[in-house]
C-alpha cells in the first residue's frame, strides 16, 4: 500500500498540521483525510504544492508498505 509520508516530513522541518493546511488552502476535512492516509486519490496539483513547500521530492512524499494489503 502506498501512503503519504506527510506528517514525518512536518516532524522533521519542525512544522505543524495546521500551519500546512494554511498553506494548501483546502478542506480541512479533506486536508485530515488525505494526511492521515484516508483517501484514494491527490490531485497533482496538491502534490506540488507539497513538494514546494516541504522542500521535497515527490519520492519524500510516498511511502510503500508492501506488508499492508491494498484496501479495496
Amino acid at each position: 500500500m502506498i501512503k503519504l509520508n506527510v506528517l514525518a516530513l512536518l516532524k522533521e522541518k519542525g512544522k505543524s498540521k495546521y500551519w500546512l493546511y494554511k498553506q494548501l488552502g483546502m478542506s480541512y476535512q479533506n486536508f485530515n483525510n488525505m494526511v492521515e492516509n484516508q483517501t484514494k486519490s491527490i490531485r497533482y496539483g496538491t502534490m506540488e504544492t507539497l513538494c514546494q513547500v516541504l522542500e521535497c521530492t515527490p519520492n519524500d512524499l510516498f511511502l510503500i508498505d508492501w506488508e499492508e494489503p491494498e484496501e479495496q
